[in-house]
């Protein structure tokens, strides 16, 4: 159920309804679990059995952790949640990949005939709710979290449906007391804060901010990458670097929009999730921009991959190791593909120069030159460069268009002439779109809190200006938009 649909807002406004007719906060937190089942049952049908059988496994799992006192049968209950999880995201996100690698290998050496593929349905969100089952029981083992005594608790944590299917990652040490507390200590739950018109206000402004992002923007954008990248060879540097820029601006459109309309969803409905982007193209640096961009994986990663493999707190080799480790790990989380690879290798490769540059000159970070203006312009455009740069993997599968694509995005050919005939031919809203897009993000930028301080607004202010982002949202097409792309992660 994508949210730019009708279905979605029947959906959420029959959600908010039935939440402020229940007066029990364990029965609106009942009606929760059973709206989220239906929501992804409504996307994927039969294979929310497995986020059942995550949900269950996990719960018992973490509860016996907890209790027992043996550390060997606390690794084994461990590894136990580890494998099952790990191994459902495997086999179904990643079996026709090690498919492919064989028969690649088979061929070369003639080792066997090819094996056929499974062709298996890829299970929307099952990415992130593995991601969100493993860092409970993780938690658990480690002495941060006692595990929730309510199977109901436990399930609205997994599947709470805005946030579902692809993302932000929660932890349940944020999430399951919100469950527990009365919200804003108020005794009457989540019934009184549907009309509490702070949490009101401020969801509806997020969630407008984040249907404008998606259909105003992303959607915009993915006509004319796709036209660029579906066969970029014979283009010029110019034409490939403008898909790379908007390809770019559709894809932080695209995912942070759908976040904005999870988190806005979620404060209507009473709870807080965090944010997953914080202007990530004002970064001034690799490691500043994963401080900025999916949030909620960069963290997961440092919290429950790159400190157990040791961190930075080993030698400098093995700490350069473990960034491009985590990073491809990172890149394999995006897709069963080696384009992903290559991005998550270059992204790796960008934090260890950038840890490398700051070991060597260590003594000259408090500089007053470096903390110029001048010096963190330079940073934010150098580091976009790489960022962008490494866009062109993401998005461009096949190897020889990708390389292509590399080397015209780095080799500037400085001809003008096929790319000003390519978008004065039905791209002329596009690049005034992408013009909007960085002139709104600069405001953002200098604002700061731009969206809470539109909701704070007065209402005749506010209204005027939800009225200006209905009539875009209208004017673009609810019903007409394109999935969000991180449904396919």
């Amino acid at each position: 159920m994508l949210f730019t649909t009708i279905d979605f807002v029947i959906f959420f406004l029959v959600v908010l309804v039935s939440i402020a007719i229940l007066k029990n906060r364990k029965f609106q937190h009942i009606f929760l679990l059973l709206a989220s089942y239906f929501f992804f049952y409504y996307t994927s049908n039969y294979l929310i059995l497995l986020l059942i059988f995550s949900t269950i496994l996990d719960f018992y799992l973490g509860k016996w952790i907890y209790k027992t006192k043996d550390l060997g049968m606390k690794k084994s209950l461990l590894v136990i949640s580890l494998a099952a999880n790990l191994g459902l995201l495997g086999f179904f996100k990643y079996a026709d990949f090690a498919i492919l690698q064989f028969n690649f290998l088979g061929e070369q050496f003639n080792l066997t005939d090819n094996i056929p593929f499974l062709n298996l349905a890829l299970p929307i969100g099952i990415s992130f709710y593995t991601f969100q089952t493993i860092s409970y029981t993780v938690d658990i083992y480690r002495g941060k979290l006692e595990p929730s005594k309510s199977l109901k608790e436990f399930a609205l944590f997994v599947s709470f449906f805005p946030q579902l299917v692809a993302g932000p990652i929660i932890r349940a040490r944020h999430f399951l007391p919100q469950l527990r507390e009365k919200l804003n200590g108020n005794s009457e739950g989540l019934r009184q804060i549907l009309f509490q018109e702070k949490n009101l206000k401020l969801g509806i402004t997020i969630m407008s901010f984040g249907f404008f992002k998606k259909l105003f923007f992303a959607d915009n954008m993915s006509l004319f990458v796709e036209q660029v990248f579906q066969d970029p060879i014979g283009l010029e540097s110019f034409t490939i670097i403008l898909a790379t820029i908007a390809f770019g601006v559709q894809i932080y459109a695209d995912f942070s929009g759908y976040t904005d309309i999870a988190i806005g969803a979620a404060l209507i409905l009473g709870f807080k999730i965090p944010a997953n982007f914080r202007k990530p193209y004002f970064a001034i640096s690799p490691s500043d921009f994963w401080n900025r961009w999916h949030i909620s994986l960069s963290t997961w990663l440092r919290d429950y991959f790159y400190i157990p493999l040791g961190g930075n707190k080993k030698s400098k080799e093995k700490t350069y190791l473990n960034l491009i480790t985590v990073m491809v790990f990172g890149g394999l989380w995006h897709g069963a593909s080696m384009n992903f690879i290559i991005w998550g290798a270059l992204h790796g490769f960008y934090l260890i120069i950038h840890k490398s540059i700051k070991n060597r000159f260590s003594s000259l970070q408090t500089s007053p030159f470096l903390n110029s203006r001048v010096i963190k312009l330079f940073s934010i455009l150098i580091t976009q460069y790489f960022v962008f740069l490494a866009w062109i993997p993401f998005r461009v599968h096949d190897i020889d268009n990708m390389v292509y694509s590399m080397q015209k995005y780095i080799f500037i050919d400085f001809e003008t002439t096929d790319t000003i005939n390519f978008l004065m031919n039905g791209h002329k809203i596009t690049m005034i779109i992408l013009i909007i897009f960085f002139i709104l993000h600069y405001v953002s930028y200098r604002q700061g809190n731009l969206v809470e301080k539109i909701a704070n607004l007065g209402l005749y202010r506010w209204g005027l200006f939800l009225i200006c982002i209905i009539c875009i949202i209208l004017f673009f097409g609810i019903g007409s938009s394109n999935d969000f792309i991180y449904f396919q992660f």
